[in-house]
Formats: structure tokens, C-alpha cells, sequence
């Protein structure tokens, strides 16, 4: 399960990637827009510019920037336990036997899974998913 805190990154990162031209965001305007702390999006953002015309901005294109490396920035690994994790690799503390073990190859089998879908998901195409689900503006008279 998706942290609080994970989904408040994604949601200020994705309001970053789809600023125009690059363009930046101050942390009063992403907290507005994603409905995050201010406190927590000041912690976590990192590529920002003070001064009057401060903000935050993406420091890599969207195409570049998979859900699994926010997650993991975030949350830690993917895995849903220890032992399936091939970033934070350990024995499960309570497993008498880690070969033996006759949870693992379903643990790893879904850490996988979500990974090669988290890997190849990027902020572009959050963005582009959510463009074709919304539906188009028609103004009016």
C-alpha cells in the first residue's frame, strides 16, 4: 500500500511536470494544488530557486522519472517483505529458513510484478493517461 506521503509526491511532482516550458511552482501553490503539507513538500522537493521569482522545478524531463524511484525515495523498497527485496535484501527476522521458506517465491514473484510495472511508469505517462481520461473543456458562448 501506497504511503500518505508517497502520494503527496507524486501529485506535486506531477503538478511540476506539467507546468509549461519547465516552468516552476512555489511550495504555497503545489501544497494548494495536491492539498499536501507545505512543511512536507519543502522536505522533500529539492531542485528549487529562492528569490522572488523562486520556485520548485522538475530537475529531470518526466520521461525519465519512474513511480518506482519516487517510491522507493519515499517508502523504501518495493517488496512486501525483506526477504524479496533486491534493494534492502535481509532474512525475515521470524523465518526459520530462508530457502525453505514457503512464502518467498510468491513475495518475489510480486515484487517483480510491480516492479516491472513501477519501473516502466513514468510522470509523462501519468500525465498522458490523465489527459486521455479527462474529458475535453467546451467553452462556451
Amino acid at each position: 500500500m501506497l504511503s500518505q506521503k508517497v502520494r503527496y509526491a507524486l501529485r506535486a511532482l506531477l503538478e511540476l511536470a506539467q507546468e509549461p516550458g519547465g516552468g516552476q511552482l512555489t511550495a504555497a501553490v503545489l501544497a494548494r494544488r495536491t492539498e499536501a503539507p507545505r512543511k512536507f513538500l519543502e522536505a522533500i522537493l529539492v531542485a528549487s530557486r529562492r528569490g522572488k521569482f523562486g520556485g520548485y522545478v522538475l530537475s529531470r524531463s518526466p520521461e525519465t522519472v519512474p513511480f518506482a524511484e519516487i517510491i522507493r525515495l519515499i517508502d523504501g523498497p518495493l517488496a512486501l517483505a525483506p526477504c524479496a527485496s533486491r534493494t534492502a535484501f535481509r532474512k525475515c527476522d521470524d523465518c526459520p529458513e530462508l530457502e525453505g521458506c514457503a512464502l518467498r517465491e510468491a513475495l518475489l514473484r510480486a515484487r517483480d510484478a510491480t516492479a516491472s510495472v513501477l519501473e516502466g511508469y513514468t510522470l509523462a505517462d501519468a500525465l498522458r493517461s490523465a489527459a486521455r481520461r479527462t474529458p475535453e473543456r467546451v467553452d462556451g458562448p
